[in-house]
């Protein structure tokens, strides 16, 4: 009997290949460098039964159509807007993605961010390198501590939680956040508020059609002008040209950014050249720890589907109802 064959769109940490395997499924893994193209997606899913996809992939009406023997799409994140989940659903193909597992590296990473920026440690640690270090100097790359700042959250999920708890626990932060539903930490505030008032605001949010494009030249405008902006949730959300503007004034004491929109950001982004700007490719998840557990999740989810059952990540648990 022909083995069934799960389609991978792009290299993953072995652990999830071997549940697969062991499953008694072939998997087909895209081995070339850089994102696989619609057109060569479109042709692989063709005799598949499952894809485990990254958010740059499409996962459309037209592929999903395209694909008489798929049953179930595993998003290698917790978002999935690059799914068409609607079609999907219609056409009985369970989706899958990976809540829960991202939380403490995302938050490390924004905390990372954060300090990178409030400290000055780039440009400090690029003037040791450049051989540029002569002497101690009493007014030299002077920062900002983060005791008895406000840290404001957008989007007070796990990850804004998270992210909150090392701030005020481990930094003597104050805590407000802007979040949809009520919490127990912090004060809760509206959104000029958060922006008016926050040192630091860190973005924690979906992307959906409230948020995108939400942090435009408007709102940025209201955020205090020596304040530090970090994203490490979706780069729609704030929008990228403003955002170059604002700095190129001299708004903000620094901005950090894992997620761009464009991915990749442009090489000829002025905010590339700004001192005052840290860019990280995506990497919010990047622990070893953290990317093992996500490639288990997609694997089970795709194992759970194709036994009707309970995915582990179910973005649409109605798929069969």
């Amino acid at each position: 009997m022909e083995k069934q064959k799960i389609l991978v769109t792009q290299s993953i940490l072995n652990n999830g290949i071997e549940i697969l395997e062991n499953a008694g499924l072939e998997v087909e893994i895209w081995q070339e460098k850089g994102p696989i193209s619609y057109e060569k997606l479109l042709n692989m899913a063709s005799d598949k039964v499952g894809i485990i996809s990254m958010l740059s992939d499409r996962i459309d009406s037209k592929l999903l159509e395209n694909a008489p023997h798929l049953k179930v799409v595993s998003n290698y994140a917790v978002g999935f807007n690059n799914i068409d989940v609607q079609a999907a659903s219609k056409l009985k193909i369970a989706v899958g993605n990976t809540p829960g597992v991202l939380t403490d590296a995302t938050a490390d990473l924004a905390m990372a961010l954060l300090l990178n920026l409030s400290r000055k440690i780039r440009p400090a640690s690029e003037n040791v390198k450049n051989g540029e270090w002569i002497n101690w100097e009493p007014m030299g790359f002077l920062g900002k501590s983060l005791k008895g700042k406000t840290l404001g959250i957008y989007g007070l999920g796990r990850i804004g939680q998270a992210l909150a708890k090392r701030c005020t626990h481990g930094f003597g932060m104050d805590l407000i956040h802007h979040t949809r539903s009520e919490k127990l930490m912090g004060t809760k505030v509206d959104f000029e508020t958060l922006l008016k008032t926050s040192d630091v605001l860190s973005i924690h949010c979906p992307l959906t059609e409230e948020t995108n494009g939400l942090f435009d030249y408007e709102n940025l405008s209201k955020m205090k002008k020596d304040s530090i902006l970090i994203n490490t949730a979706r780069g729609e959300v704030i929008v990228e040209k403003d955002l170059e503007k604002k700095v190129n004034e001299g708004h903000f004491f620094g901005v950090g950014l894992d997620v761009t929109a464009p991915e990749p950001m442009s090489a000829n982004s002025s905010l590339l050249k700004n001192e005052r700007v840290l860019v990280t490719p995506h990497i919010g998840s990047a622990d070893y720890e953290t990317r093992a557990a996500m490639s288990e999740l997609v694997a089970r989810n795709i194992i759970s589907a194709l036994n009707k059952a309970e995915l582990p990540g179910f973005v649409n648990p109605d798929v069969w109802n």
